[in-house]
């Protein structure tokens, strides 16, 4: 019996031997099975850390040494692996930014997780490289370890650069261009305004609308106009465009607007947006409004001067004739009376031709340089006159004014129209003031003003306190034959000769006028440097005769031929004519030594009146020549200004003018 218990304890005693063994040899199965997938992970995690495209830096949590830096980190910064591990982190250089010291370096150690977004360091060679940092802190074999992953932002920042360079020059130009731009979504929100936008229009980005409805209309509408350029953009996408015209509080007064919208489009080729463009075309439009104005006056200005080409002609004639007549008739017969009213309508006659030449400004001058002041003031008693005794005539003159230079003639022109004007648009008692000053026209104020100069002006200014002109008629008032006057009260020449004149002599005319306020004419003309003033002489009142001086008179017009030679020998000269250049040639080749003077028609077939002086003076250095002309002396004169010394009488002229002009010719002066 007991060796029986024996043998089953024995046995016993095996089976859990066995059983043992068996769970020993489980357990170190799934020891080794573990050991195999740490080691599997631990390759995995290797070949991970080696081949990562980021820096990976393990640093020991207590110590803070490096246990070990992938090959890309290492490349990154150019250093070797025994260069790092087993080192310091605050003794590593380049990495002194993150931490500095063993005390910088506690900020590591107590955040379990640290995150730079651009984080400065620098490479073994001195290059600058930015990077993104984090750090995270993990349990390896029950100590504390710190990784620290690194990724080179550096293209990624250039890049980010460039675009944010890029983004700022293209807002730079859109905020220094003169138009106004707008990006607007499908929905018609205002996604970005440039500059200049939100400088013309202030309220825009609180409504929060399309520029081309909400921006001219007040109130703001609820629906998109029907000739919304944008709204129709973004639905066909395609380019349209638009004016429209709305009143600026801002910038005073209506403006006129050009809408062009142009569309955007995605990836798949939909509208994503619109680009809308707005200009202000208002001075383009008085620019352009001003450039036709000029246009039709030149245009009406050479007809007018080809007119009185011919007109003048006749009219000479005609007082030649008249005059010729009244002198063989008693004055105190019916007859004589009759032809001075002949001579009188002559007169007023070749008063509107001198009118349109100066429109059209082909006015022969003879510019002098004088006193404004003193020529002003030896009209003043005529204009007083002239306006009668219900109006008060005011006379401001700037002191010591700088001289101008020009036809003093064209000053009475120029105050006679102005002040006559003045008096017709005052209904009964009123006042007119004339004025001198200075001006001066800076870049700026030319830029927005055409035919302006820069430089220094004398003002000559007329203003009354008359009815006034509404913008219509002011639009119109240097047209010719443009009147606001009753029929027969006006020939609609006399603002048009004033504008003539002024151009004639670079100078420029601005009018102020509101109907009930008055007008104000402002003419500027060109200071003078020169100081020199002549003094203007009065007209002889006695008619100088000849004695027996010989005059060659050359004109292809037979009337005139007549008509001068008969007026010359009254005031006692002897006179040969000659219808053509030829023939005067020849007369001159014949009567050289007897010949004092020629008097010679401008324009004439074959050859002009400044060549056929040429030649004659050629053959006769001594003698005199007088120039006569109907229209203007352009053959001798540049831009109708006569150069001095040169003589010129203008058709039509009597018998007192032809007589004191010959003089002057024959003495040289």
């Amino acid at each position: 019996m007991p060796e029986k218990v024996g043998e089953n304890q024995l046995l016993l005693a095996n089976d859990e031997l066995n059983r043992r063994t068996a769970l020993l040899e489980e357990a170190l199965r799934e020891k080794e099975q573990t050991l195999a997938a740490l080691q599997d992970s631990e390759r995995r995690y290797r070949r991970l850390f080696e081949s990562a495209k980021d820096g990976i830096l393990i640093l020991d949590a207590d110590s803070g040494k490096v246990v070990d830096a992938n090959p890309f980190l290492m490349k990154l910064l150019g250093y070797s692996y025994e260069e790092i591990c087993g080192k310091y982190l605050w003794e590593v250089g380049k990495f002194k930014d993150i931490a500095a010291s063993r005390e910088a370096f506690k900020v590591l150690q107590d955040n379990e997780y640290i995150r730079y977004e651009d984080l400065p360091l620098e490479a073994s060679d001195g290059k600058l490289i930015s990077v993104e940092f984090v750090s995270n802190v993990y349990l390896v074999d029950g100590g504390k370890v710190i990784q620290c992953n690194i990724r080179d932002i550096t293209a990624r920042k250039r890049t980010e650069k460039a675009l944010a360079e890029s983004e700022a020059k293209t807002r730079s130009i859109l905020d220094n261009i003169g138009i106004g731009v707008a990006l607007i979504s499908p929905r018609m929100e205002i996604l970005e305004l440039n500059r200049q936008m939100r400088e013309w229009f202030p309220t825009i980005e609180q409504r929060q609308l399309s520029i081309c409805y909400q921006t001219f209309n007040e109130p703001p509408r609820d629906a998109v106009c029907d000739n919304c350029p944008t709204q129709k953009t973004l639905l066909d996408g395609l380019v349209h465009e638009d004016t429209t015209q709305t009143h600026s509080t801002q910038r005073a007064g209506v403006r006129n607007y050009r809408i062009v919208s142009s569309p955007i489009f995605n990836s798949s080729g939909e509208v994503e947006a619109a680009i809308e463009l707005v200009e202000d075309i208002t001075e383009k439009l008085s620019l352009e409004s001003q450039f036709l104005q000029s246009q039709k006056m030149e245009a009406v200005g050479l007809l007018a001067g080809g007119v009185a080409h011919d007109y003048n002609n006749m009219l000479s004639v005609i007082l030649g004739q008249t005059e010729l007549a009244m002198n063989k008739v008693d004055p105190d017969q019916p007859l004589h009376a009759n032809l001075e009213e002949i001579f009188k309508a002559a007169q007023r006659s070749a008063e509107i031709t001198r009118q349109l030449l100066a429109f059209g400004r082909k006015q022969t001058i003879m510019p002098v340089v004088f006193d404004l002041n003193r020529n002003v003031e030896s009209m003043l008693s005529m204009l007083r006159r002239l306006m009668g005794e219900d109006i008060d005539l005011a006379w401001l003159p700037e002191n010591g004014l700088c001289p101008v230079m020009m036809d003093p003639v064209q000053v009475n022109q120029i105050l006679a129209n102005l002040c006559v004007n003045a008096r017709d648009a005052i209904a009964d008692i009123g006042k007119v003031t004339i004025e001198t000053g200075y001006a001066y026209f800076d870049e700026a104020y030319c830029a927005r003003h055409t035919g302006f100069l820069e430089g220094n002006y004398v003002l000559l200014g007329v203003s009354d306190d008359g009815h006034g002109m509404d913008k219509e008629t002011l639009g119109q008032i240097f047209e010719p034959f443009f009147t606001s006057k009753p029929p027969g009260r006006g020939t609609g020449l006399g603002l048009s000769t004033v504008y003539g004149i002024v151009k004639q002599n670079n100078g420029f005319v601005n009018v102020y006028s509101e109907p009930g306020k008055g007008t104000t004419f402002r003419i500027y003309l060109p200071r003078h440097a020169d100081q020199a003033v002549v003094s203007l002489r009065e007209k002889k009142a006695e008619i100088p005769r000849g004695h027996g001086e010989t005059v060659l008179v050359v004109e292809d017009e037979p009337a005139i031929q007549t008509v001068g030679k008969i007026m010359l020998e009254e005031l006692g000269y002897r006179v040969l004519v000659a219808s053509s250049p030829g023939e005067a040639i020849a007369l001159v080749e014949e009567h050289a030594s007897e010949i004092n003077l020629i008097i010679t028609d401008v324009v004439m077939p074959d050859m002009n009146g400044r060549d056929l002086a040429k030649r004659l003076l050629s053959l006769c250095p001594d003698m005199k020549i007088l120039f006569m002309s109907g229209y203007t002396a352009d053959v001798i004169a540049h831009r109708g200004v006569l150069d001095e010394g040169v003589n010129f009488i203008q058709k039509p002229f009597s018998m007192t003018v032809l007589a004191n002009k010959v003089q002057e010719a024959l003495l040289g002066r």
